[in-house]
């Protein structure tokens, strides 16, 4: 049944993903990258699936409040040899019996309550962790999608590169044939073209590896990559706004808060030990010979009881078991305050690198306006013999540079902005694709409320039982918008790169 649910849900998602408009007849889009990721992605998946078992812990604790019912029985035969007779006498006699027993926890001191809160908070912090690796997943989709658009750009500036060097270098041999320029002049062309090849060849293969890599995280080799779309729109507006945002959106501090309740919970389990236990259990015996098997001459035997157990004396343990739960509850709040520090580290980082790369951005979009208005001005001087064939050739050297300089810096900006949304909890789908329906990791653990086992009567038992355990307190979400707004984060769009 889960099978089929989970083969349906995909395939919603995947026609979801192939109905999103696209830039260009046959263009692939990111939005289209990140719901193919989203629906197969192995890693994606994994974490699903452990959170799905993760629940199971939940299901297992809330057993200690349901009643337990077994049956056993037993058949022996015995034959007894009387010394002292002749000839020795022997004695044979059988006996069977069957035991149907019941039990029915009534309290338990807390114990079950508090595995019960502190499975509950491992679930909420396992949730967590599913918000966490989705965000890694969908940071890679972007940085792999980027870098493949990257590489593209720049293995056509490289081609651009060689045609124009090839075009000098014939020009060059022209003007050698009639004598303008030296030998030299065509040898520094060749050794720029020469150079000019091997870099392109070291682009085709970058542009390989990234290829590869965008494979490996979207589950298919890019095609034709249209321009990327603004995130701007899901960014803070500063810095501060972004601690603000983390403080209760990033998953590592949420997935830290919700393991500081789960040990929390650990030490009321640890001091339920002190506190008495209350069961109730019935028995159901029937005992006789099973040969020859006459059932209307077997003994029945029923009994009912109620057990109250109070712990006295445990040597110590039980004292020692509070102060260790004690001391991982310490861990874990301190835990929380570290998680906030990382993050908060991370944030501004990621915002620093972010403010540069757009400050790199608008410089090199001016050094190539500058590069391209001096190389075009150094081959008109050097054709009225003001320029040498060298000049030329670094002017275009500098051009290309300066080219490859603002790809880069597009590319950085656009991966810094992915990163700093990754940290404040935004890197989700549902803020960057609305229209991909979402997975719900909360649906199996509400599926396990009443299932295969579930006896109306747990309730007020849990709610006795719970008296003194705290409950883990569940961290309100921000909301998700319907669709994010553009608003221009990067640079204008460069052209369409070629393959």
């Amino acid at each position: 049944m889960i099978m089929r649910h989970r083969s349906h849900w995909l395939a919603a998602v995947s026609l979801a993903a192939l109905s999103l408009p696209a830039s260009g007849a046959s263009a692939e889009t990111m939005a289209e990258a990140i719901a193919m990721a989203y629906a197969s992605n192995p890693t994606l998946q994994a974490q699903r699936a452990q959170l799905r078992a993760l629940d199971e812990n939940w299901y297992q604790a809330r057993a200690g409040y349901r009643p337990t019912l077994s049956v056993s029985g037993r058949a022996t035969w015995t034959e007894t040899t009387i010394p002292g007779t002749r000839p020795l006498a022997d004695v044979e006699s059988n006996s069977g019996s069957a035991v149907l027993s019941l039990t029915q926890p009534v309290y338990s001191g807390g114990r079950v309550a508090s595995a019960v809160s502190a499975a509950e908070a491992d679930s909420l912090s396992g949730r967590e962790g599913l918000r966490r690796v989705e965000a890694q997943v969908l940071g890679q989709v972007i940085q792999s999608y980027v870098d493949v658009r990257r590489d593209q750009e720049a293995l056509r500036i490289r081609q651009t590169n060689v045609a124009v060097l090839q075009r000098q270098l014939d020009e060059s041999r022209a003007r050698f044939e009639v004598g303008e320029i030296t030998r030299t002049d065509v040898a520094q062309s060749e050794a720029r073209l020469a150079a000019a090849v091997a870099l392109l060849n070291s682009a085709q293969a970058t542009l390989a590896t990234s290829r590869a890599g965008y494979e490996a995280v979207v589950g298919q080799a890019p095609g034709d990559l249209a321009p990327e779309p603004p995130i701007g729109a899901l960014l803070p507006a500063s810095v501060e706004q972004a601690w603000d945002l983390a403080e209760s959106g990033s998953p590592v501090v949420r997935a830290a808060e919700y393991a500081e309740q789960a040990s929390r919970a650990r030490i009321a389990g640890a001091r339920a030990e002190q506190m008495p236990t209350v069961a109730l259990q019935g028995q159901l015996g029937y005992s006789g010979l099973v040969s020859p098997l006459h059932t209307d001459a077997y003994s029945r035997a029923l009994s009912g009881s109620a057990v109250v157990t109070v712990p006295i004396f445990s040597g110590g343990q039980t004292l020692s078991r509070i102060r260790a739960a004690t001391e991982r509850n310490t861990v874990d709040r301190l835990g929380v305050e570290n998680a906030r520090r990382t993050v908060r580290q991370t944030i501004t980082q990621s915002w620093s690198a972010l403010q540069a790369a757009r400050s790199n951005i608008e410089a090199t979009e001016k050094q190539v306006r500058a590069a391209r208005i001096a190389a075009e001005g150094v081959v008109q001087e050097q054709r009225v013999g003001l320029r040498t064939t060298i000049d030329v050739l670094n002017a275009e050297q500098e051009l290309r540079a300066a080219e490859l300089s603002q790809v880069s810096a597009r590319r950085d900006e656009y991966v810094a902005a992915a990163g700093v949304l990754g940290q404040v909890g935004r890197l989700q789908v549902g803020y960057l694709v609305p229209e991909v329906p979402r997975y719900d990791p909360a649906a199996n653990f509400r599926n396990l409320r009443v299932t295969w086992g579930w006896t109306p009567w747990e309730v007020p038992i849990s709610g006795v039982d719970g008296i003194l355990v705290p409950k883990p307190a569940v961290i309100p979400d921000r909301p998700v918008p319907a669709a994010p707004s553009p608003a221009p984060a990067s640079a204008p769009e460069t052209p369409a790169p070629a393959e």
